[in-house]
Parts: structure tokens; sequence; C-alpha cells
């Protein structure tokens, strides 16, 4: 199944962390078809950190979403992940954005990502990825849901 993961790292040497990630999520989740650039971004809620480099890729996939949730958590804690804050500093942030065109919606899984359509720096790596993805809720394409949300942040500008 395709699925598409947002990658953050705001802390140490960040671009380790997600390389390191993302290698593991090659090993342990399947295969890496596609990968944005890097973007470096500020933080989002909590904005008191350091500024976070943010990703996307897209990993063909047989493990089930709860699975790849599983795998996804184990990852980060092999990589030092420590949940202290909500939205706080971490050495890598691994989210389930998209599994195929499943919707769940559980008390600690959410696919498609309960927030991802407010988040430029998730949209934005995924726009570049996988441009023409359909998000099931909405049945726009990421680069719609991304159009829209620059309109919407160039009007409050003006």
């Amino acid at each position: 199944m395709r699925t598409i993961i947002a990658i953050g790292s705001n802390m140490g040497d960040r671009r380790k962390y997600i390389e390191e990630a993302i290698s593991l999520i090659g090993e342990r989740v399947g295969t890496v078809t596609a990968r944005s650039k890097i973007l470096e971004t500020k933080a989002y809620g909590y904005t008191e950190q350091d500024d976070f480099l943010n990703m996307a890729i897209s990993v063909e996939t047989e493990l089930e979403p709860r699975e790849l949730l599983e795998a996804l958590h184990g990852i980060e804690a092999e990589l030092d992940r420590v949940r202290l804050i909500r939205w706080g500093p971490r050495t890598i942030d691994l989210d389930i954005i998209f599994y195929g065109e499943r919707i769940i919606d559980e008390e600690d899984l959410h696919i498609p990502h309960i927030d991802f359509m407010n988040r430029d720096f998730v949209l934005s790596p995924i726009a570049e990825i996988a441009p023409d993805l359909t998000d099931p809720r909405s049945g726009k394409t990421i680069l719609q849901i991304r159009d829209e949300n620059l309109e919407k942040q160039e009007g409050t500008k003006e």
C-alpha cells in the first residue's frame, strides 16, 4: 500500500536523524519510492523551540496501519525521541499522513492525519512528490489543498 510519511527534526544533527529514519523505514517498513526536498521551518504549536527540518516520503508497505504506526514509533524511540511536551522539541517525528485511500479514526491513529491540511510544512513536501494524490475526506488533490491554503494566507496578509 502506498503511504505518505511526514518527517521532522529539530534537535541535534537534524539531517542525520532524518537520513537515519529514512534508512530504518526502508529496512522495516517498505520501499521508499519518493522523497521531497528538506525544508527548514518554524516550529508549529509550541513555538519556543529551534527550527525544524521537514520533508515527506512515499513508501510502499505491506504493513497494516496499526503495524505501521508501531514500526514508526519504534524507529522514533531508537532515534532518541522523547515525548515530554505536545509539539515539543524532538530528534525525529514520523507521522502517517496517508495510507492509500483509507480513512481511520481511532483514539491514537487518524488517517489521513487529522491536521495535515493546515500545515504547509507537510503540504508542500507532499505536493512535491505526489501533487495529484487525493485526500479521501475532501476529494481534493494535495495541490488543490496547498494552493487554497496559500490563498488564505495571502488573504490574511492584505
